[in-house]
């Protein structure tokens, strides 16, 4: 059901990296006209924390856009540790490239590094649980492909990409429908090559959850004894998702229940960025 193959950039980076140039540089630098045109330059991109890092595609597009010439030597892959203080890449080429893309690729390299980072200190938290981390649709606007490739850098799994790749079922489409039964029975007919998932809030709609034929259960806001008996009632028979506000010290516990799958709000949406610092010299 979900995605465990390695990150892959996505399809729609291109188009990121073209709206954060436009965004920035617009009809063009008016400060980097300052530097000699000839000028040639280096640069170190250093990391001043300890960090997972993530977003190198992104990195690379914005200086490919900007001047083909500017050449980039890594010294991580994205998915490393990398400890603070380290030099993560060197950056060779005009200085005017350079330093008319360093924000925006700083941007990114930024915001996905302290995405990847959380996932890994999440996914760690769990041990040896087989419980996996998933992310939400609580991203960025506009980067939303970008956070989830930066959550699978950092040891996490995707939910779904949107509204239009699987069926998730939650109490307001089920008011709608009538019945768990009959919101399940709707979607299979509807979409029957879609996973479908049930929000299931008691024992007695997992049970129905179950009859119905869904996929995956996601348990929304259990108390520790339900969560334990819906999940060991559920396996083998469909996975389990555990939701709602779930803590980063809250998932040794949770993962000792043996749930399928967490997810976490958080990974994506409260987004401390990485320290990145690029310097260039002669």
């Amino acid at each position: 059901m979900l995605d465990t193959a390695p990150p892959q950039p996505p399809a729609d980076l291109e188009r990121q990296v073209r709206a954060a140039l436009e965004e920035d540089v617009g009809a063009g630098d008016v400060t980097a006209s300052l530097i000699p045109a000839a000028r040639e330059a280096s640069a170190e991109l250093v990391c001043r924390e300890e960090a997972v890092l993530a977003g190198r595609p992104w990195f690379d597009r914005v200086f490919a856009l900007l001047d083909p010439a500017v050449r980039i030597t890594w010294h991580y892959a994205d998915g490393d540790l990398v400890e603070a203080g380290s030099t993560v890449c060197e950056l060779h080429g005009p200085a005017r490239a350079i330093v008319t893309g360093e924000r925006t690729a700083l941007n990114f390299l930024q915001t996905l590094s302290g995405t990847a980072t959380t996932t890994r200190r999440y996914a760690s938290a769990l041990g040896t649980a087989v419980t996996r981390i998933l992310d939400t649709r609580k991203t960025l606007p506009g980067l939303r492909s970008a956070q989830k490739y930066a959550v699978r850098c950092g040891g996490g799994l995707n939910h779904r990409m949107g509204l239009y790749d699987a069926v998730l079922i939650k109490e307001n489409h089920i008011a709608a429908a009538g019945s768990i039964v009959a919101a399940i029975a709707a979607v299979r007919a509807a979409h029957p090559a879609l996973p479908v998932e049930c929000e299931v809030e008691s024992l007695d709609e997992l049970d129905q959850a179950i009859a119905a034929g869904a996929d995956m259960v996601l348990l929304d806001n259990f108390g520790d004894a339900d969560l334990a008996v819906a999940v060991k009632r559920a396996r083998g028979r469909l996975k389990t998702e555990i939701s709602g506000g779930v803590e980063l010290d809250q998932l040794a516990a949770l993962g000792r229940i043996g749930a399928d799958f967490i997810s976490v709000g958080a990974l994506t949406k409260h987004v401390r960025a990485t320290d990145f610092s690029l310097r260039m010299h002669d």
